[in-house]
């Protein structure tokens, strides 16, 4: 798989200016970067939550952690992470781990620190291939999303 066909296919009709990046199959996204020669906070990671109001996905960077107490005050109730069957049930076209930001019809939350960068690296459904492209694109992709901050400095390397 190149691109995830649900992602490829929200991409077209958007019309996005984005190039996909091949690599090494990697397991995590901070391994992903450094096989890329990514900075990983340009590199943003998806996870899906599982709120009161129904799936969220939050997006950050891959050197980055969510904090819950933060997604707390910026939703009113702490979300939970979901397990690999509720994934798989909205993201049908992707592995597991391999999660894009948009093109699933899910609510997503922006960390903000992804606001600052000239660009973004994104999961295209696979442990093999990235989607690239400019802020302005990736802001205009995700303008319906929410923005705040709720993620904290991993302590992996």
């Amino acid at each position: 798989m190149s691109i995830a066909p649900k992602l490829q296919l929200f991409l077209d009709e958007a019309k996005a200016d984005y190039d996909v990046v091949e690599h090494k199959p990697t397991k995590s996204s901070l391994e992903t970067a450094k096989s890329c020669h990514v900075p990983a906070d340009r590199l943003a990671k998806s996870i899906l939550l599982d709120t009161d109001d129904g799936p969220l996905l939050a997006v950050l960077p891959s050197d980055r952690k969510v904090e819950l107490s933060e997604l707390r005050s910026e939703l009113g109730h702490k979300p939970r992470l979901v397990g690999e069957s509720q994934l798989r049930q909205v993201f049908t076209d992707c592995d597991f781990g391999a999660v894009p930001p948009v093109g699933y019809g899910v609510t997503t939350i922006i960390d903000d620190s992804l606001g600052k960068q000239p660009d973004v690296y994104f999961e295209a459904g696979d442990h093999r291939s990235l989607v690239h492209m400019d802020q302005g694109a990736f802001a205009q992709l995700t303008r319906y999303a929410r923005h705040g901050q709720f993620s904290e400095p991993s302590l992996v390397d």
